[in-house]
């Protein structure tokens, strides 16, 4: 009992050394982030975040004078403190935080990419097949009927590695939701990424069933989710608040307009945006200006006769000489008048991953789809994400975590992916 009745006056007493240490982890884990604090001659703490979103990376950020604090000589610890939770909350740390989250994706999109036994389509048991093998050695279990859906059994990046080395196959939906979890993979490194989230909250499968889990992505431990279909807000915030973001291309007319039902859709998420297509996305206020330009193409694209298969693919994306040169004059018109209108840098410089074409630009995609389903135009949406919110926060944390644990203030956890392999990240683009 009386070690019981000191046990209050102990914690009180070691609750300011507790207090300073969160402070540095949280000090710590923002200078990681890009953060430079310098004292100076001010009566109170002088914050200049700055615009670091519409930069193509930290050093410009921090060059453009973005990130900075200026602190005065003499600050009270609990003011401190207050000031460091005002500042993990600030938009200008989303966008920094937006730098290693674009990084991540490039890490993820690119080992999916690379693994060529990662397939479509072919013989199958189920919306998602593991092969001979099956799920169970690949390190997932089954949770719905007829393959619909999965979790990993064991060590979550174990479970993400049957997709970066196995021979898995699935939908291009499957494939957005693999994306993004191995996208939180990179982002917190493997040990992190298997403590970070229980086994239930990384389940794939249809998108309708992962609303009755306690998936991350879509279920009960989604939180707070961000919904911006056209990307208006995206666009306003600049081109680092595009990195990792969900979205899909559709059918802009109904069902009875289709000819190919398994291209009728397609899933992605956001690896890169260029400079010139963010300032394009800004000046047009998101996605739906470029929805009518790919009605425009379209509607070119009805008045020139195909050739073969995968014709406008290789006429616009390819540029194959010898189709090029088939052209009638009137034919050659058209089709310069559809490069004009793709020349556009929203086209060019929109890299997205797509399961299993891998990293391409979207007009790649809007090109394509001109071909397998030729008697409608396709439109581009955002589905909601809480990259911004939930996950934002849940990695935070875990971050502290380690600091408190480790007693580093300035350490994180590696989000250098598996093996701390940077390599694999595809350059930025400017």
């Amino acid at each position: 009992m009386r070690h019981a009745a000191l046990l209050p006056a102990l914690l009180l007493a070691a609750w300011p050394s507790l207090a300073a240490s969160m402070t540095g982890c949280e000090q710590g884990l923002l200078q990681r982030l890009g953060w430079r604090f310098e004292v100076a001659a001010v009566d109170a703490p002088q914050v200049q975040g700055g615009a670091p979103c519409t930069r193509a990376d930290l050093a410009q950020a921090q060059a453009s004078g973005d990130l900075r604090v200026r602190l005065p000589e003499r600050l009270d610890a609990s003011d401190r403190q207050r000031l460091m939770q005002q500042l993990l909350d600030h938009p200008a740390t989303v966008c920094a935080y937006a730098f290693r989250l674009g990084d991540a994706t490039r890490r993820a999109a690119q080992a999916l990419q690379d693994n060529s036994g990662y397939r479509f389509s072919g013989l199958q048991l189920g919306w998602i097949g593991f092969g001979a093998r099956g799920a169970a050695a690949q390190g997932w279990q089954r949770v719905r009927s007829f393959g619909r859906g999965f979790q990993p059994n064991g060590r979550n990046s174990e479970a993400l590695d049957a997709f970066y080395h196995g021979r898995v196959r699935s939908e291009c939906g499957v494939g957005r939701q693999v994306a993004q979890l191995a996208t939180q993979r990179e982002l917190h490194g493997d040990a992190g990424f298997d403590t970070a989230f229980e086994n239930d909250e990384l389940g794939i499968g249809t998108f309708l069933a992962l609303h009755g889990t306690d998936s991350i992505l879509l279920g009960a431990h989604a939180g707070e989710l961000f919904a911006d279909g056209k990307a208006v807000r995206t666009a306003a915030m600049g081109r680092q608040a595009f990195m990792g973001v969900p979205g899909f291309i559709t059918h802009a007319f109904g069902r009875e307009s289709l000819d190919d039902l398994s291209n009728q859709a397609e899933n992605f998420v956001i690896v890169d945006v260029g400079a010139e297509a963010a300032a394009a996305l800004l000046s047009h206020a998101g996605l739906a200006w470029y929805d009518r330009r790919n009605r425009d193409i379209w509607s070119l694209s009805r008045q020139v006769p195909r050739r073969g298969v995968r014709f406008f693919e290789r006429l616009l994306s390819a540029r194959d000489p010898a189709l090029q040169a088939s052209l009638t004059a009137s034919e050659a018109a058209l089709v310069q008048r559809m490069q004009v209108l793709l020349d556009d840098p929203f086209y060019r410089q929109v890299l997205i991953y797509v399961h299993p074409h891998g990293i391409k630009p979207i007009g790649y995609h809007i090109v394509r789809l001109l071909d397998r389903n030729p008697r409608t135009p396709f439109e581009v949406e955002l589905t909601m994400h809480n990259l911004h919110t939930t996950l934002f926060r849940r990695w935070q944390q875990a971050q502290l975590r380690h600091c408190a644990a480790s007693g580093m203030p300035g350490s994180l956890t590696s989000d250098s992916g598996p093996d701390g392999d940077l390599r694999r990240a595809l350059p930025t683009l400017r």
